[in-house]
């Protein structure tokens, strides 16, 4: 479809004629309910009819009652429930020739050419078998009498579009599967309550997690609670890997730690092929150390609980992709996938994702193992290479004579801990002298910088807050001090790990050069804010744990309000000028409306929204719930929303507000912050190091040049580094936030989901992507797919 026609088309009349039905198969996942809710609703949207497929591909064979109508309230209270609400079941039926036609002649009847399907790699690779031989199947229709010649011309194509429900993260092509980053943080909540216990008592454990033949569970789990050890079906031990493994528990002990978490993937093997089990290393530990051993084996509560706000989010915005990619589909438009690149949703083949999935297997069975790393995608690839450094790799003995000081600079949040224990094990990996700043700048102009060595950092990967001491004060005023102990303590780099403060301060300190020579250091920013309000970044550390403690809040919200029937919520989120949370929250918990500075809102607006609720408690859906930025409107404050809609929506409904504060800075970070931030970390310090190299003339550094002062940020679908000067353009200083944020197309996907009539922007149209070429005997990803992301 060409660009112009695409651009011209109406979304809300893409779908008239047309008929989607939704599926959920295999292993259910948290996060399917969000996709099967955006996809009904998206599909409604664009005047498409949409169908509930129950029971998975078995209700598709049996018809019936199990194929019903879906309509815009049946999938209210949907997003924070766990599981598929509308059913999964292995099905034997739909593998045979005659289950399919049987199910071929459900959709028939019910004039289904769209089929939209979440599940895993089995469950759309049986999508794919379907529509290949949908004709065939037809003309058997046809030939028993089961359909009418007419009925088969109308229902000549079916278009299959899946989206990608499973814990394990085992699908190629897909950064993140649905339910994934929710398995994680049933995970993370185990190792930190296990974490307590064993510390008391001095005990190793070993906890066995879910994946199947993949260990992306496993690994980023290990990752984020710093693992002693973790065993991954892709990434065999050595031989001798029981000496090793004892040494290295034995040497964790003898530097002071009270505990040992080691992580097994269920899938675990060695390096011929053999099972390695929680058991077998529970023995081995017991007998060879005598150190006292518990055993944890997590099972199907990683697939239970609430999903999380990232699930809900990447559900929502699949489901929308999932719609468009059916009604833009031609005959000739193969089966796709809609997948996760970076912070993009993509569109890819799905018989190719599913050959390279296939393809990982065989490596690993063959004994390719780097080959299966490489498979599973750059991503995958990172997160081992990263927890390699950070965990298996002793400091070595001699030293760089190089000094890194890291600091915390603003308002404290959720993963700047993980990123300081990070970047200071890497740098003592390289052999640098690692120093930390208490107290930001102050502290760095008072002096208070002291060494630091690896036992010090250790468990620092789960702790919120800083550890350091943050403040917002900014360098301006005490450039002399600053300079003065940057000398002093023969400082070479520095990490800078805040939010805005440390933006604008990094940017002083970079016009302060001309001034001050001690200055001339390469420096680097981490963004770590609740606010997500840093330029040269999408994405800051914390801010996804703020968006789960407000989610986490909205959902309780609704829930009571669900037991008193005809009540609005109107609750205010913090962010400073930026809309991120707000925005977000809204999506992840089903707002109706979130006001925002970025999209400016006058008092037609509001009254619209008033009025939109008034007809929303005609339904049966008689809730509502409304997220308010603290800083959206100078006039339109909290209070006076609140008492608007109350005054307006007297007889009709009551209201209550509700300021959340400082709890969104609070709590343990979410197992994204921590694997965020812990890669954050890592790569400044190898960036430092390498124009450390660059910039260093007999001795002496002088890195003078903008391109040595940079903010580390992802970038759509990858982490880069950007020069702070060449950011200035593009921040809005008065009211500290970017000019261009990449969350604001998705604010109409909330308003739609909300039922607001409002249109669509079609004219971004994604393309097919391809994941692999074939070159040789081995397929290899596309250049395109290059990349490091958040996870």
């Amino acid at each position: 479809m060409s660009m112009d026609l695409h651009a011209a088309m109406d979304p809300t009349k893409m779908g008239v004629g047309r008929s989607i039905a939704v599926l959920t198969s295999g292993g259910d996942a948290q996060g399917m309910n969000a996709a099967v809710r955006a996809t009904v609703r998206v599909g409604l949207y664009t005047g498409a009819k949409v169908f509930f497929v129950h029971e998975g591909y078995q209700g598709l064979v049996d018809g019936g009652d199990h194929i019903r109508p879906a309509t815009w309230e049946s999938v209210s209270m949907m997003l924070q429930l766990g599981g598929t609400v509308i059913g999964s079941a292995r099905c034997k039926d739909f593998t045979s020739r005659e289950g399919r036609m049987k199910a071929a002649c459900n959709l028939v009847k019910l004039g289904i050419t769209n089929l939209c399907v979440i599940g895993g790699d089995g469950s759309l690779t049986g999508a794919n078998e379907f529509r290949t031989e949908w004709g065939g199947l037809l003309t058997d229709l046809v030939k028993d009498g089961k359909i009418t010649q007419e009925e088969a011309k109308k229902s000549s194509h079916l278009n299959i579009v899946g989206m990608v429900g499973s814990i394990d993260n085992d699908f190629c092509g897909t950064d993140m599967t649905i339910g994934t980053d929710s398995a994680l943080h049933r995970i993370i909540e185990v190792v930190d309550a296990i974490s307590t216990t064993a510390q008391s008592h001095q005990r190793t454990f070993i906890l066995e997690v879910m994946g199947r033949h993949c260990g992306y569970l496993a690994l980023v789990s290990a990752l984020s609670c710093g693992a002693d050890w973790v065993f991954i079906p892709e990434v065999p031990p050595d031989d001798g890997w029981e000496n090793h493994l004892c040494r290295r528990l034995a040497d964790q002990r003898s530097r002071g730690s009270r505990l040992n978490v080691i992580i097994v993937a269920e899938g675990a093997i060695s390096r011929d092929g053999k099972a390695i089990t929680s058991d077998q290393i529970k023995k081995l530990v017991t007998e060879r150390l005598g150190f006292d051993t518990r055993t944890t084996i997590l099972g199907h509560v990683q697939r239970g609980g609430t999903p999380s706000a990232f699930d809900r989010v990447l559900g929502s915005r699949m489901g929308v992709e999932a719609v468009m990619a059916l009604l833009e589909a031609t005959p000739d438009t193969p089966a796709c996938v809609v997948s996760l690149s970076g912070n993009q949703a993509v569109r890819l083949p799905l018989m190719e994702c599913v050959q390279v999935t296939k393809d990982v297997t065989a490596a690993m069975a063959s004994g390719r193992f780097e080959d299966a790393v490489k498979l599973r995608g750059k991503s995958f690839e990172n997160n081992w290479n990263t927890y390699k450094l950070l965990a298996h790799i002793n400091p070595p003995d001699v030293k760089s004579n190089i000094n890194v000081a890291v600091m915390n600079v603003g308002a404290p949040c959720a993963g700047m801990n993980a990123a300081v224990r990070a970047a200071v094990r890497m740098g003592l990996i390289k052999g640098h002298s690692m120093f930390t700043v208490h107290d930001g700048f102050d502290g760095l102009a008072q002096g208070q910088i002291e060494p630091i060595s690896w036992n010090m950092v250790s468990g620092w990967t789960g702790e919120g807050g800083s550890m350091l001491g943050t403040k917002r004060t900014l360098p301006g005023k005490l450039l002399e001090k600053v300079s003065s102990n940057i000398a002093k303590f023969n400082l070479h780099a520095l990490v800078i790990i805040g939010g805005f403060e440390a933006f604008v301060g990094a940017l002083e300190l970079l016009q302060a050069r001309e001034q001050y020579e001690e200055l001339c250091i390469p420096f680097v920013v981490i963004p770590a804010t609740v606010s997500n309000n840093v330029p040269g970044s999408d994405f800051s550390i914390g801010a996804d744990t703020a968006l789960n403690a407000i989610t986490t809040t909205c959902d309780r919200i609704k829930q009571s309000a669900a037991g008193t029937k005809r009540r609005v919520f109107i609750v205010e989120t913090m962010g400073g000028y930026c809309g991120y949370l707000a925005t977000m929250a809204g999506l992840a918990a089903g707002a109706d409306a979130a006001y925002i500075y970025e999209d400016k809102f006058s008092i037609k607006d509001l009254t619209a929204n008033v009025a939109h609720l008034v007809q929303k408690m005609k339904t049966t859906v008689k809730r509502g719930l409304i997220l308010r930025n603290e800083n959206c409107n100078a006039n339109y404050t909290t209070e006076f929303i609140f008492n608007l809609y109350s005054e307006e929506g007297k007889g009709i409904f009551d209201c209550r507000k509700n300021v959340l504060g400082h709890m969104q800075q609070g709590g343990t970070p979410t197992p994204f912050d921590r694997n965020f931030a812990t890669k954050m970390g890592a790569k400044s310090i190898l960036w430092l190091t390498d124009k450390l190299t660059e910039y260093n003339r007999q001795g002496r550094v002088f890195a003078n040049t903008q391109n040595t002062a940079c903010v580390l940020g992802m970038r759509k679908r990858g982490l880069t580094f950007q020069p702070i000067a060449d950011l200035k353009d593009d921040t809005d200083f008065e009211h500290r936030i970017p000019k261009t944020q990449w969350w604001l197309k998705i604010r109409p996907i909330m308003k739609i989901l909300a039922k607001y009539d409002i249109k669509l922007d079609t004219s971004e149209h994604v393309n097919m992507e391809h994941v692999l070429n074939k070159r040789g005997n081995h397929w290899k990803r596309k250049e395109s797919f290059s990349f490091e992301v958040d996870y």
